[in-house]
């Protein structure tokens, strides 16, 4: 397994290491439970250093990276960020993105690690005649401060005003001595931000972040809390949530068709037009069971109708919650639905929006 920069630190943290699509990766420190309440109450620090970064430069880079994503790059100023799809010709998704702009000739692009290789093959095939496209995953490290006492961790760290960076926006700053960029964005429902450095000054970086976070109850953070922190925020999880057998309408992510130009933009238009079938909903368990990836979701005879993609207990909730594609006709809140958990049906009720959502 490939190993981030951060690995010998996780052992020496006592974190339970697990097989992430390649990666040796913490699952968890003090318990899956406990790091989700660190997160929602005080902060967390997380290593995403498997996370890839592939960089577009060159007079026509803001082309290029339009014609892969469907937001509209066009309305992204110097420092700014977005969220935003990949896409095939037939709309399916590629990979959920963050593009960063730097300047109107560079423009970052964060991808999923999973996908990495992937998405920088697809990228260079449609848009490597117009910039330069360079995948710099190995060279940097990826840490993300979430939580209500994140950013006076990081500004306290800081050597220029990160605390004063709006949702979505980025700058350079020393942090800890160390260069880096730091992006006020964030995969917890949570205020933070995710913090690039180059891989050979992640550990000073984790180490003094772990210090001065200590005294605001500040910890680790392994991948099994980051999941339930990511579903009860409804953020999708590729691989699980999206993939290419389904569109950016059908999960919800109409929002980010935005741009003009892009792979796929026809398609998407058209299924707009004529209007989905199925989509993507949350709901909440109604009665006693928990919703897992690949469950069938199924109607009164238990004919399967739907397949869940993510579920679990939402810690500060209080119940089990979940995603999963139905038609279009039972995706209305209140809707009633079965989830089929080992052969018992269990009843599940749809909801609107995001099962947390933090106070302003």
């Amino acid at each position: 397994m490939k190993q981030t920069p951060l690995y010998g630190r996780h052992q020496a943290l006592g974190a339970k290491i697990i097989d992430f699509g390649g990666w040796a990766m913490p699952v968890q420190y003090s318990g899956i439970l406990d790091e989700h309440k660190t997160v929602r109450t005080a902060a967390g620090i997380f290593d995403v250093s498997h996370m890839g970064e592939v960089w577009f430069r060159g007079p026509r880079a803001a082309e290029a990276v339009q014609k892969l994503v469907t937001n509209d790059v066009a309305k992204l100023a110097d420092g700014a960020a977005m969220y935003t799809c990949a896409c095939r010709p037939t709309g399916g998704i590629v990979d959920d993105l963050i593009v960063y702009r730097q300047t109107g000739e560079s423009f970052l692009i964060v991808v999923n690690a999973s996908n990495v290789d992937k998405d920088y093959n697809w990228f260079v095939e449609q848009s490597g005649a117009l910039c330069d496209v360079v995948n710099r995953s190995d060279e940097f490290a990826l840490l993300a401060v979430q939580g209500p006492e994140a950013v006076a961790v990081v500004q306290s760290l800081a050597d220029a005003p990160v605390a004063e960076l709006k949702s979505f926006h980025w700058r350079s700053a020393g942090v800890a001595g160390v260069a880096a960029h730091v992006a006020r964005t964030g995969y917890t429902g949570e205020d933070g931000f995710e913090i690039f450095c180059a891989s050979g000054d992640a550990g000073k970086l984790w180490d003094a972040l772990l210090e001065a976070g200590g005294k605001v109850g500040l910890k680790p953070i392994g991948l099994g809390a980051r999941d339930t922190l990511r579903l009860e925020a409804r953020l999708s999880l590729y691989g699980n949530d999206i993939d290419e057998e389904h569109t950016p309408h059908e999960a919800g992510l109409s929002w980010v068709v935005k741009g003009k130009g892009f792979i796929g933009e026809e398609a998407l238009a058209k299924q707009k037009a004529e209007g989905v079938t199925r989509k993507l909903v949350g709901f909440v368990m109604k009665e006693r069971g928990t919703a897992r990836h690949g469950y069938n979701i199924v109607d009164e005879s238990s004919k399967p109708i739907g397949v869940v993609t993510s579920g679990s207990l939402g810690p500060t909730v209080g119940v089990n919650i979940g995603l999963g594609y139905v038609p279009t006709a039972l995706a209305q809140a209140g809707t009633r639905l079965q989830i089929d958990c080992r052969g018992k049906g269990a009843a599940a009720e749809v909801v609107n929006g995001p099962f947390y959502k933090r106070r302003s």
